[in-house]
């Protein structure tokens, strides 16, 4: 009969890694894709107002965005009522010019954008009313009805 021996000093066998960058670069092309990209670069400092009955977001397709805020440059152009600044997008314009660039956008889009084109007006909440109310008149003029205004969720702590 022959000797069976006992190898006490085994190893542990080394972990598999050849999969790895291939788990590593499906995960990246995951993120890749689900990650929604800011389109939109600001030139316009806003503090969103706080709201009870906040809802949620409209749909992206066919949305422009419009700021009403501080201007982040030291020295901006006068294109805003006093200090307030207007961004539609990516453009600075003034009050007067918003239903020019809201058509100029519309002719860009496709046709089921423009049939959901909304406006979000993302203003600060120290912004007068006047200012708004001149923007929505524009954006009457250019046939932009449908709108809504970004706030933030009221806190439970603030109320009292």
């Amino acid at each position: 009969m022959s000797r069976f021996r006992q190898h006490i000093d085994r190893e542990v066998p080394a972990l598999n890694l050849a999969a790895l960058p291939d788990l590593i670069f499906t995960v990246l092309f995951f993120f890749m894709i689900v990650t929604h990209m800011r389109q939109v670069e600001t030139h316009v400092r806003y503090q969103l107002p706080q709201g009870t009955e906040v809802g949620q977001e409209a749909s992206k397709t066919g949305l422009v965005y419009i700021l009403i805020g501080e201007s982040l440059t030291p020295n901006p152009s006068p294109k805003g009522e006093g200090s307030e600044m207007i961004q539609v997008n990516d453009r600075m314009v003034r009050v007067d010019e918003v239903a020019q660039c809201i058509n100029r956008i519309r002719e860009e889009m496709t046709e089921e954008e423009r049939q959901r084109l909304t406006v979000c007006i993302r203003a600060d909440r120290n912004t007068e009313m006047g200012i708004i109310n001149d923007v929505k008149q524009q954006l009457r003029r250019a046939g932009a009805l449908n709108i809504y205004y970004a706030a933030k969720k009221q806190n439970k702590q603030s109320n009292r």
